[in-house]
């Protein structure tokens, strides 16, 4: 393997460019490399633009001209919008949907990689308002590919209730990614990512079913397994 999650991850934090080849890379790796038809024309993405009637950012159209077509890495548990679905809330723009509704993920108008926010579907609709998700578009694609990479069919995923001593174990065995969202870490090892959301739940992704078998000795626990 010549794919190093970590360190291009700690790339991609900063680099826009980075996190488009974390994410050529990851695919490579971990799905199947990414293949010029995987996205979508700039007359779909003019079209888009054009029914909106905004600008969509830089950081957007490069997304979707890369990979946007590609469900295994946007798509297996929520998902991204087709350029025919995007929508404009708030002055958001609206381009990924929980896959139960109950949250959207939307870019800010202004700049040309912008911040990206999340809004939850609240009872109570005068309630719901958009809040900080991560600081840069293209880094909350980094955040999707990888969280998508948890539920794709065929994989070797794990996950399970959390325990009081697995982040301290987690700390210690393997990196901590610099790709954080409220109440969500990352960690990743030898051909092995794991997402920690909200203190309560671990969810798993190995590359090989070696790396998955070591996973569950490293940080032991009761594990539900797919692959």
């Amino acid at each position: 393997m010549t794919f190093d999650v970590a360190e291009s991850a700690a790339r991609a934090v900063h680099d826009r460019s980075a996190a488009w080849r974390f994410i050529e890379g990851f695919a490579a790796e971990w799905a199947e490399p990414i293949e010029a038809r995987d996205g979508w024309d700039h007359a779909d993405l003019n079209a888009a633009e054009r029914r909106l009637g905004v600008r969509l950012p830089g950081a957007v159209r490069d997304a979707y001209a890369l990979f946007g077509k590609r469900p295994d890495l946007t798509s297996n548990q929520d998902w991204l919008l087709a350029p025919s679905e995007l929508r404009v809330d708030d002055d958001v723009l609206v381009f990924r949907d929980e896959n139960q509704s109950v949250a959207a993920w939307g870019a800010s108008l202004g700049g040309e990689d912008p911040e990206v926010l999340v809004k939850l579907d609240l009872v109570d609709r005068r309630e719901e308002h958009w809040d900080t998700w991560l600081p840069r578009f293209s880094l909350a694609c980094v955040e999707m590919v990888l969280s998508e990479s948890l539920f794709r069919d065929g994989a070797q995923t794990a996950d399970r209730e959390m325990s009081g001593a697995d982040t301290s174990l987690l700390h210690e065995r393997f990196v901590a990614l610099p790709v954080r969202g409220p109440g969500t870490r990352w960690f990743a090892g030898d051909d092995v990512i794991v997402r920690e959301d909200l203190d309560e739940w671990l969810w798993a992704r190995a590359r090989t079913p070696e790396a998955l078998e070591l996973l569950l000795e490293q940080v032991p626990g009761d594990w539900t397994t797919e692959h």
